[in-house]
Parts: C-alpha cells; structure tokens; sequence
C-alpha cells in the first residue's frame, strides 16, 4: 500500500489545501506552472496528509487490545526507535531517537504498540518537550505502571539549515516518573542502556572555513 492510500482519506482536503500551496509560491518568486511544480502544490497537502497522521489515529484501534495481564515486575525498555516530526514553529522537521521504559504494574504493552504510540504523537506539529510528556502521560493512563521514562535525542532543521545554523547540535529531552524517579539505582540502570544506542542522527558537514 502506498503513503497516499495509507494516509490521505476521501476527508482529506487535498483540493483545499493545494491553491494555498500553489500562492506560497508565487509569493516567493516561483512559477507554480513551470514543469517542475505543475504537480507540487498537490504532492506538498498530500504530504501534511501523512507527516499529520497522528491527529488522526484513534488510541483505542492504535492499541487494539493489545494490554496483557502480567506478573513481570523489572524494567521493560524499548530503545533506539526513530522518529520525524514538523516543528510547530518553523514547519521544519525534527528527526531522532526515542527510547521508552516502564516498570509494570500488572500490565504490559505489546511490544509493537510502542513504536506506534511515539508515532502518534510525533506525526504532529510538535515541540519535543511536549513529545516526551506525551508518550510518557499516555503510557501511565494505559498501564498504570509503577513507573515511565522517556528519552528523545534529536536533530533540529530549523537550528541547523535557518537560524543559528549549528549543524553538529543535537537537543535531548527527558521525563522520569514513578519508581524511576525515585530508585537512583533504576534510574542509572536506564540511563547505561540507552548510552549504549548509537543514534542515527546523520551528522552533517561542517559549513567550511
């Protein structure tokens, strides 16, 4: 299947979104009927059908079920999982690693589950401080565990191609709750294991000298 099938719907608004896209660039000095933008205003709203996806997915069919009664009580961690955003402020992306832990409390989550919730939150217009919360937040409604963590490392366009243009910067977030928060040993315990994921963060050249 693809993207376009997989994420623009019959309510997609595709039509209404395109001459918006064809004035943007006009407004920049382009020709919008040149041969190689003829079909581009069509082709960016189909795009924003899928980097939007996330405001779309509904939580229940995301997890389908898929909770599971369980007597493990030790740290689950699923690690080095990427993501892409669009930074609310610039409409840039913001590309990195997520890694999440939880400590059940008489429930776990299929593992596939995960990925997939980083993915609802992140096919958003985000700022990743509000990413990390949210993961974290929707994990402790779901499972109710004894405690969460999360932790984003990210490359962000809009501080390496525009702005201070600092292409080697990277912005890490986290959130730690519960037993996390409260059990140094835990905690350090998180933090070795997800210093031994390499990002794929690309590093980019330098600007030159």
């Amino acid at each position: 299947m693809s993207w376009e099938r997989a994420h623009v719907d019959s309510n997609w608004p595709t039509e209404a979104i395109a001459p918006h896209i064809r004035a943007l660039l006009e407004l920049i000095g382009e020709d919008p009927d040149r041969e190689g933008l003829q079909d581009t205003p069509t082709r960016v709203a189909r795009m924003f059908a899928e980097l939007t996806s996330g405001y779309r997915v509904d939580p229940d069919k995301l997890l389908n079920e898929a909770l599971f009664t369980s007597n493990y009580d030790g740290m689950v961690l699923v690690r080095g999982m990427e993501f892409y955003s669009l930074c609310e402020h610039h409409l840039l992306p913001f590309f990195g690693t997520v890694h999440v832990a939880y400590v059940p409390n008489g429930k776990i989550i299929g593992l596939s589950k995960i990925p997939r919730i980083v993915d609802m939150f992140s096919r958003r217009l985000q700022v990743q401080e509000r990413l990390t919360e949210q993961i974290a937040d929707f994990i402790e409604q779901v499972i109710q565990p004894q405690g969460v963590a999360v932790a984003i490392d990210a490359a962000h366009l809009c501080a390496i191609m525009r702005g201070v243009r600092k292409e080697q910067a990277r912005m890490v977030t986290q959130v730690v709750r519960g037993v996390f928060a409260e059990d140094a040993n835990l905690r350090q315990e998180w933090r070795a294991w997800i210093q031994q994921t390499s990002s794929p963060v690309p590093v980019l050249p330098g600007g030159g000298g």
